[in-house]
């Protein structure tokens, strides 16, 4: 934490109950936390990033059938 400080950063992250408080920027917290949820929800779609179907039609069909999905429900 110390070698991340003295680079300018500053910590984005609340700290633990048992821990020493320190001041930290709630809106920037807020747009982290968003972004770590992006991520988390995007490793949920393993199929897409390993891309387990042996046949690219059948890669290029689940594309379509997820596109034609979040289209239809918004």
């Amino acid at each position: 934490m110390a070698a991340i400080e003295l680079l300018g950063a500053q910590p984005v992250i609340l700290p633990h109950s048992y821990q020493r408080p320190r001041p930290f920027d709630a809106t920037r917290y807020r747009a982290r936390n968003a972004i770590k949820c992006c991520f988390g929800r995007l490793k949920q779609w393993r199929r897409l990033s390993t891309r387990y179907d042996r046949k690219a039609r059948h890669f290029m069909a689940f594309l379509y059938y997820l596109a034609a999905f979040l289209i239809w429900n918004p």
